[in-house]
């Protein structure tokens, strides 16, 4: 009888607009895939193919009109298709999943928006089904050093134009920094919290010190 698989990690990065989130990603699925870890990126809202149909239509703002109780609707159909598609596969097969934004950006953007943490708590219950994080990296960014990031990935043509979220003012961006730390804090044996302010490679090191200690410790992989 073949030995069944042991389920893969499920890893999350939070954060503001223009944390650094992508490139964090990136380069910690190099490392993993260099210890011998089988790896998948995924983000939100999309990551599978219904999903993205939705994104499309969330981050276009052709939602925003029906109010942040729809916009959390949305989000968690999403969610909910992401899950079941792409991410409990992979992590059944024994994958890890690097995912950019999950259930916690719901939280802070449409609880920002005034969205009752009841109504958002039954929302998550639905979409995630009990696929849960095994570890949240908020890369923290102060709202102006973010902005001025994604302003600039746009003028230089390295990104697309801003999106619905990203051209929201400084004091909606700030007000979900703190809404993030919060949760951080609130959960501080799921959340890894790296100051993002600092070089690419500082950031890379520490979170690639928390995951080696918190996930690969005792599965034989290279650090």
């Amino acid at each position: 009888m073949s030995e069944p698989l042991v389920r893969g990690h499920f890893v999350t990065f939070e954060g503001g607009e223009g944390a650094g989130k992508s490139t964090q990603i990136e380069r910690l699925r190099k490392r993993l895939e260099g210890a011998g870890v089988k790896v998948m990126v995924t983000r939100e809202p999309g990551g599978s193919p219904g999903a993205e149909t939705i994104r499309r239509l969330l981050l276009g703002g052709r939602i925003k009109d029906l109010g942040p109780e729809m916009e959390a609707m949305m989000f968690a159909a999403a969610r909910a298709d992401h899950v079941d598609t792409t991410i409990e596969p992979a992590l059944s097969r024994g994958d890890w999943v690097l995912c950019d934004r999950f259930a916690d950006s719901t939280r802070v953007y449409q609880g920002e928006s005034g969205v009752d943490t009841a109504f958002l708590d039954r929302l998550e219950a639905l979409a995630v089904a009990g696929c849960r994080p095994d570890l949240t990296v908020l890369v923290d960014v102060p709202a102006e050093i973010g902005m001025a990031r994604v302003a600039a990935r746009s003028s230089a043509g390295a990104a697309p134009q801003p999106d619905r979220f990203e051209t929201e003012g400084e004091s909606v961006h700030d007000r979900r920094r703190q809404l993030f730390l919060e949760l951080a804090a609130s959960q501080p044996e799921r959340f890894l919290v790296i100051d993002g302010t600092q070089t690419q490679d500082t950031v890379e090191q520490e979170i690639w010190q928390a995951v080696s200690a918190r996930l690969l410790q005792g599965e034989g992989a290279r650090t």
